[in-house]
């Protein structure tokens, strides 16, 4: 089983996700998609400073497995 589908449901913050995502975007085949997987995971990995500069508060409980759940499942439904 490959690591990034091990990971699920053991996904506890944004360091785990955006490893979660690190490993499911090189180990996507689909080129626009994996574009758009590297695109989101470098926002997640900046987000704080999005945050900071529109003078927003960061969102509190993130449920990190359950986006990367989303994603996963997303790209995969038939």
């Amino acid at each position: 089983m490959d690591k990034y589908i091990e990971m699920l449901g053991s996904i506890n913050c944004k360091e785990d996700f955006i490893e979660f995502m690190h490993l499911y975007t090189s180990a996507t085949q689909d080129k626009s998609l994996r574009t758009y997987f590297e695109a989101l995971t470098a926002w997640a990995e900046d987000m704080d400073g999005y945050y900071h500069n529109t003078d927003n508060d960061m969102p509190e409980n993130i449920n990190w497995d359950f986006i990367a759940t989303l994603l996963y499942a997303g790209s995969i439904y038939e």
